[in-house]
């Protein structure tokens, strides 16, 4: 199959050496073509923050499969599966509803753990109250 060409807006055929727009010099995923963000640290080699605990290393490193899976799945995916277990976990009373609704705050919990370091102070707070208002509500669920 013959190789296509690559032409311009206005189907002009580009040059020999021209690259596209918006791509960077070298290998695709090497950092040579756009500039760090003021504010935010550079990126690491691997993931994990240098001092962190052997607890939080091997969460992370846990955490590393399930992650990658959850990325590459369609946003709509997990909505609609958070979204279900919302909607059936207040709508059927009981051990039921509170275990679908227990699922949604260890998600939640999950989460919050895995981005705290890399948060600020109003967001933690933010997670914390997220997080004990998913208890309470799990709890108020269990004994309807």
């Amino acid at each position: 199959m013959p190789k296509r060409r690559q032409t311009r807006a206005g189907g002009r055929p580009r040059s020999g050496g021209q690259r596209p727009r918006g791509t960077s010099a070298g290998r695709p995923g090497s950092p040579g073509g756009r500039p760090i963000p003021a504010g935010r640290p550079a990126p690491a080699g691997r993931p994990g923050q240098p001092g962190a605990s052997g607890t939080r290393q091997a969460v992370e490193r846990f955490s590393a499969r399930p992650l990658v899976f959850l990325h590459q799945l369609p946003r709509w995916v997990l909505l609609l599966i958070v979204l279900g277990l919302l909607i059936s976990g207040f709508a059927v009373p009981g051990l039921i509803g509170a275990a679908a609704l227990l699922l949604v705050a260890i998600l939640l919990g999950w989460l919050a753990y895995l981005s705290w370091p890399s948060i600020n102070a109003s967001g933690r707070v933010l997670r914390v109250i997220a997080l004990a208002c998913m208890v309470v509500i799990v709890v108020w669920q269990a004994r309807r």
